[in-house]
C-alpha cells in the first residue's frame, strides 16, 4: 500500500508515540477491505507501540478505528484515508498516541468542556482539499473529549449511504444523525459552534483591546502581507479575519506562485498564518466586520459579534467570494446539487450528468476535470464564444462527453425539493427556453468583492470594488485597501501579496506623517 518514501516518513513520525495504540478493523471480502488490511498491518509493522486487529464490530465495512490501547476508540475511518486524507490518519495516530497537538491551549480547554455525547460523521472525497481540515479537527475533538466520536466516511466508497442521506457536497458533517455543517470549517469554527458562550467571551476580550496603530481587515494573501510589513516596523498591529487564509483555502493547485512550482491553497494559507504569527501580530479570527466608522484620531471597526476596535490606520483586504447566478432555485439547492468546487464535490457525481456554468478558464478547467468522472458535462456560456485560454478550449473540444452551449442564459435551477434535478436556460438568439436534466451544477462565473458592508462609507466602483490609487489609498485618509476587493486589475495571489505590502507601507508612511494621539504618543 505505502511506497518506500512514505513508509520511511511514517516510521519517523511514529517514533513520537508516547503510549500504545490499536488499529481495529471491521472488514468484509471486498477489494477495499483487502487494501485496508494491508494498510493497517504495514502501519503496525513500523512501531512496537502500534498493534492491528481485524475483529471490529462496525456495520460500516471496510472501516477501522484508531485509539489508545485499552480504551474505547473514538476515531474511525470508513474508507482508506489516502490522498489528501493521509495527513488526517497520521495526525490521528500521533494524537491518539499522546503526541501533543499544535492547537492553542485555550481551544484545547474549551474542547474538554464540551458536553456530549456527540457522534460526528464526516462525508468526504479523497480529492477534496477542504475535507482534511474538518476531519482532523473533529478527530482531535474525539481524542481530547471522551464524550465525542468522529468517523470519516469516503463518499465514493459508501455511495448508497451518500444517496440515502442526500449528501451532495463535501465535506458534509452530521452530528448524532442530524446535519451539522457543509464545507470547510476550522477547529475554531467548530468549537465556537459547539460552545454557546464562546462568542460572548470573545466579544468581551476584543472590546477590551487597546487601539492599534494599524488594523488589517482580512486574512488572505493581501492581509497577511500587510500585517507582516506593519509588524516589521515595530508598530502595534492587529488582523481581523472572518477566516484566516480567505479564498486561498478554497484553491487546489497553485502553479503560478513565482519560485514555487506547485503548492495547494490550504498549505499556502497555513504558511501565511505561520509567518504572520512569527511577528506577534494580534490575530482575531472568526470575526466579521460590519461597519467602518472613520474618525480623525482613530477609525472604529464594528464587528458582527457586538465588539468594536479602534486603529490609527486601517488596511482593508477583505477579498472576494464566488459569484452566484442569482436565479430561482440556486440558493434552495446549494449543497443539494449546486456546487462551486469541482475538485471537492466532483467525485460525488461519478457517472452522473452535470453542468458547468461559465466559459472562462475556471469553467473550462472544471468541465475538463469533471469529464473524467461524470457521465456527461454540459457547459453553458453566456457569451457567443468561450473565453478560456486556447489550450484549454482545444482540450475541451477533444472530449466526447462534453456539450458546449453558447449564447445562453441560465434562468432557473430545478429540483424535487430534496435535490437538484436540472436547469432551464434561454437561448439568447432565439429567446427559446430549454430544460436540461442534471444531478449537479458547478457555478464558475467569477468573483464578487466582499465590500457590501462598506457601501456609503468610502468610494466604490460600479462593480463594488474599493477604489484605490497607486499607493493603495482609499477616499478616506488613513484607510488603505489591497487585493481582490479593490480596483487593482488581475485578481492573482502574487499580485495581492504585493498590493498588501504596498498598502501597509503607505499606511505606515501616513502614520509617521500624522501626529499620534496623546495617549499613544506617551506610551511610545
Amino acid at each position: 500500500m505505502l511506497d518506500a518514501n512514505i513508509t520511511a516518513q511514517l516510521a519517523a513520525y511514529l517514533e513520537r508515540l508516547r503510549q500504545p495504540i490499536e488499529l481495529v478493523a471491521s472488514l468484509d471480502d471486498s477489494a477495499a477491505s483487502q487494501e485496508m488490511r494491508e494498510l493497517i498491518n504495514e502501519i503496525a509493522a513500523l512501531s512496537p507501540l502500534v498493534t492491528a486487529r481485524e475483529d471490529g464490530s462496525e456495520t460500516r465495512r471496510p472501516s477501522f478505528s484508531v485509539g489508545r490501547a485499552g480504551d474505547a476508540a473514538r476515531v474511525r475511518f470508513a474508507g482508506l484515508p489516502m490522498g489528501h486524507e493521509f495527513t488526517s490518519l497520521v495526525l490521528a495516530l500521533l494524537q491518539a498516541g499522546g503526541h501533543p497537538p499544535k492547537v492553542d491551549a485555550g481551544i484545547i480547554e474549551r474542547i474538554r468542556t464540551i458536553e456530549g455525547p456527540l457522534r460526528f460523521e464526516t462525508f468526504i472525497s479523497l480529492s477534496c482539499h477542504n475535507c482534511p481540515d474538518v476531519v482532523q479537527a473533529l478527530n482531535l475533538l474525539a481524542i481530547l473529549n471522551p464524550a465525542i466520536e468522529s468517523t470519516m466516511i469516503d463518499g465514493a466508497l459508501f455511495q448508497a449511504e451518500v444517496a440515502s442521506r442526500q449528501v451532495m457536497a463535501v465535506p458534509c458533517v452530521f452530528v448524532n444523525g442530524e446535519i451539522f455543517g457543509n464545507g470547510r470549517m476550522t477547529i475554531e469554527e467548530i468549537v465556537a459552534k459547539l460552545d454557546s458562550g464562546g462568542a460572548a467571551r470573545a466579544a468581551a476580550e476584543i472590546a477590551a483591546k487597546e487601539p492599534f496603530d494599524m488594523l488589517v481587515v482580512g486574512g488572505g494573501p493581501a492581509g497577511a502581507a500587510a500585517a507582516i510589513y506593519a509588524a516589521r516596523k515595530g508598530i502595534r498591529t492587529g488582523v481581523v479575519a472572518e477566516r484566516f487564509g480567505g479564498q486561498v483555502l478554497d484553491t487546489l493547485g497553485i502553479e503560478n506562485f513565482i519560485s514555487v512550482k506547485y503548492t495547494e491553497g490550504p498549505q499556502l494559507a497555513a504558511a501565511l498564518e505561520n509567518h504572520v504569527n512569527e511577528y506577534g501580530v494580534d490575530i482575531m479570527n472568526l470575526q466579521r466586520a460590519e461597519a467602518l466608522v472613520p474618525g480623525e484620531a482613530f477609525h472604529e471597526l464594528k464587528l458582527a459579534g457586538g465588539a468594536s476596535l479602534r486603529a490609527r490606520s486601517v488596511v482593508l483586504a477583505t477579498g472576494a467570494r464566488w459569484r452566484e447566478m442569482n436565479v430561482p432555485g440556486e440558493a434552495e439547492y446549494r449543497g443539494k446539487g449546486v456546487c462551486f468546487c469541482p475538485h471537492c464535490d466532483g467525485p460525488l457525481f461519478k457517472g452522473k450528468r452535470v453542468a458547468v456554468i461559465g466559459g472562462g478558464n475556471s469553467g473550462v478547467e472544471a468541465a475538463i476535470d469533471l469529464a473524467g468522472i461524470v457521465s456527461h458535462v454540459t457547459l453553458i456560456e453566456f457569451d457567443t464564444k468561450l473565453r478560456a485560454d486556447q489550450v484549454l478550449q482545444d482540450k475541451l473540444a477533444s472530449l466526447s462527453n462534453v456539450r458546449v452551449i453558447l449564447n445562453a442564459l441560465t434562468t432557473e435551477v430545478r429540483g424535487d425539493g430534496a435535490k437538484l434535478t436540472g436547469l432551464t436556460y434561454k437561448d439568447r438568439a432565439s429567446n427559446e427556453t430549454h430544460d436540461v436534466g442534471l444531478e449537479g451544477i458547478f457555478v464558475q462565473i467569477g468573483l464578487l468583492p466582499n465590500t457590501d458592508w462598506l457601501k456609503g462609507t468610502l468610494a466604490l466602483s460600479r462593480h463594488g470594488e474599493i477604489e484605490v490609487d497607486a499607493r493603495g489609498a482609499t477616499s478616506i485618509p488613513g484607510v488603505y485597501a489591497a487585493g481582490d476587493c479593490t480596483t487593482t486589475p488581475f485578481k492573482q495571489i502574487v499580485i495581492s501579496l504585493g498590493e498588501g505590502a504596498k498598502a501597509s507601507l503607505s499606511a505606515f508612511d501616513y502614520l509617521i506623517r500624522t501626529p499620534a494621539p496623546a495617549k499613544i504618543a506617551a506610551a511610545a
